[in-house]
Order: C-alpha cells, then structure tokens, then sequence
C-alpha cells in the first residue's frame, strides 16, 4: 500500500501543519523549543511506523491511544504518515515539524525513530518525546515505551502447540531485527515446553535495510502458504505489522489457524473476513502506553525514561474474543497456567532464539 507523507490534525477539518517553516524564514528548532502550545491549545502528537495509520496492527493501537486522548483529556491531537523508502533525514523533518508546531508529547511509532529522536530531542528540550518498542535513545525529555513482547508470544506458542493437530506450527517475522527475535523466541520456547515433538518453521519476510516486510501483505500471505502447504503447519503466527493481515488471509484460504499480534485483530474491522480464523493475537497494549505518556505531560508531570509492559501489568497478553478459543477449554487452561507461571518468575522466557 502506498502512502504520502502527511501531517494532519485529527478531528480538526483545517488542520494540515505547514512543512519545511525554516526554509521558509520560519524560526530554528532551538529557537521554538521552550514555547510548545503556544496558542494555549494543548495538542500531542504520533509519527507512524512503516505501513502507517491503517495497518490493523501496530500502528492502529498507537492512534487508539492518540484517539482515547482527545476524547477523555480533550486535546487536540496529530498524526504523521511515513512514506516509501523515506530515510532519516525524512523522520527527522516530521519530528521537528511536530515539536515545533507546539505538540507535546511527540511519539515515534517504532524502533526505526531512534536515530531521528536522538537528534530532534535536544533542540526542543521542553517537549517530551516518546518512541515505543526502543531503549537505545535516552535523554532528559525522552520516555520509552517497551514491552515483554517474548511474554505474550510464549502463551502464543502454548495455545498453538495446543491447538495443532499435524504437530507443526510457523513463526514469520516481518523483518529479522532484534525485536522481532523476541517474538520468535518466546513463540518457539512456548511451543516447545507444551509439546517437545512440536516442529517449528520460522521465516522472515525481508532483512535490513529492507523493512518491506512490515509493509506488504503479499509477502506475509506467500511465506504463510508456504508453511502450510509444503510445510504442513496448521497454525501460523505472524510478527510483522500490515503484512501479517497476508498471512492471516493465507490461513483463512487454507482453513487453518492463524495468531494476531499487537492489536486483537480478531475484532479489527479489516480483517473482518478472516476472523474465524483467527485463533488469538498476541497484544501489546500500545493504546494505554501512548494515552497514559501524554495524559502525564498534560498533568504537568512528563514520565521519561524506561516505561515497560509486562504480562504482570497486563501490558501484554492474548486476546480471546474469538468464541472458538475460549471453547478449547484445554489450550484456555494451559495458557492460564502458562501466564501465572511466568508472572510468578517460574518460567523465564527467552529473549532471543
């Protein structure tokens, strides 16, 4: 799917942020930093990861937190989209154009913001930044938003080993960085302290500098067929934002079961076709993450630092709002049992494969 650049305020019908101000004789960064909001309106911000607003997954549950924001504090919220093959000099000008139009917070949506943050932070050093899924970035006004994502795909992992009936399961990641590694590595220790005969099949769609595999569900819905035609996996389980919605399709084509991850993509309108077969999703609750970081900035009290989601705060999870699942009183029961394990630090899991 491809996406222009935007920069838009959400419910607001004149709201497009004005690019390049500097080009245009408009003030330095440095020179707009100790002035966010400064018409008095109390706005925030959230820059999109790749596959942007729209992609049932990732992305989706940082906007319902920007969402959840203006409806319950009442501000006035905006959004940036990323574009193709867009480098860094790009989320460079879309975090400054952000900061400088007075948002505060300003949140990157993803890893890949990192770089950008580091630079853009420092110029406006009374706007809090926060950037989720990344703790290489640290400053004074930057909070990270990170999440036990290796928790939740383990209980992925039980309630797929329970739910297979070949014995084999797939993991496809959207693109082999380290974050991913995490979901992967949860999902196959999950799989195998359930059933130690389980076969796992792992695949990743593209490999950096390429992150085309969060991005096109074609890759996603090709990878999946292969696991379950040649490899015979019946379940499949995808870490790879919009192009996972490919792999849920694929399963659905095949009759088989596929896991949602991020969002509970069972109840996203979407991927409405799909749902039955959609067993559960793995969650993270990106929404809560990014409401709760800008309702502290609104409370005059901006969280920074490390701020992390585990399954003992529920910051991660599985969904089961398919009625399929809940009837598996068997996988229901091994997955309770799996949570409470974990929680309790009798099971430790892995963080890499």
């Amino acid at each position: 799917m491809r996406r222009i650049t935007r920069i838009a305020t959400v419910g607001i019908a004149s709201a497009a942020l004005a690019l390049s101000a500097t080009a245009c004789g408009g003030k330095k960064s440095s020179d707009a930093s100790s002035s966010p909001s400064e018409s008095g309106q109390k706005s925030a911000a959230i820059a999109y990861d790749i596959g942007g607003r729209g992609d049932q997954s990732f992305n989706d549950a940082a906007y319902a937190g920007l969402k959840k924001a203006e409806t319950d504090l009442k501000v006035k919220t905006a959004e940036a989209e990323p574009t193709d093959g867009e480098g860094e000099a790009d989320k460079v000008q879309r975090l400054t154009e952000l900061a400088r139009k007075g948002n505060n917070p300003v949140i990157g949506v993803g890893f890949a913001y990192a770089p950008a943050i580091k630079k853009v932070a420092p110029k406006f050093p009374n706007t809090t930044f926060g950037i989720i899924d990344d703790t290489s970035v640290t400053g004074p006004n930057i909070a990270n938003l990170v999440f036990n994502e290796e928790q939740g795909s383990y209980l992925a992992g039980v309630a797929a080993a329970k739910a297979s009936k070949t014995g084999t399961v797939g993991f496809i990641g959207g693109v082999e960085v380290p974050l991913i590694k995490k979901f992967e590595a949860g999902f196959t220790q999950g799989v195998k302290d359930t059933n130690p005969n389980a076969k796992v099949l792992s695949a990743y769609l593209t490999q950096p500098p390429n992150f085309d595999g969060f991005a096109k569900p074609d890759l996603g819905k090709a990878a999946a067929l292969g696991q379950l035609d040649a490899g015979g996996a019946d379940v499949v389980y995808a870490a790879a934002g919009l192009a996972g919605s490919g792999a849920i399709e694929a399963a659905s084509s095949k009759g088989k079961w596929a896991i949602g991850v991020d969002s509970d993509q069972y109840n996203q309108a979407g991927l409405a076709k799909y749902k039955d077969s959609i067993l559960t999703s793995v969650t993270k609750d990106v929404e809560d993450s990014v409401f709760n970081l800008i309702k502290s900035v609104e409370d005059g009290k901006p969280t920074t630092g490390e701020i992390r989601y585990g399954l003992d705060k529920d910051g991660v999870g599985l969904a089961d709002s398919n009625p399929k699942y809940k009837e598996m009183a068997d996988v229901v029961a091994a997955v309770e049992k799996a949570k409470a394990d974990i929680i309790a630090k009798k099971i430790t899991v892995k963080t890499a494969p």
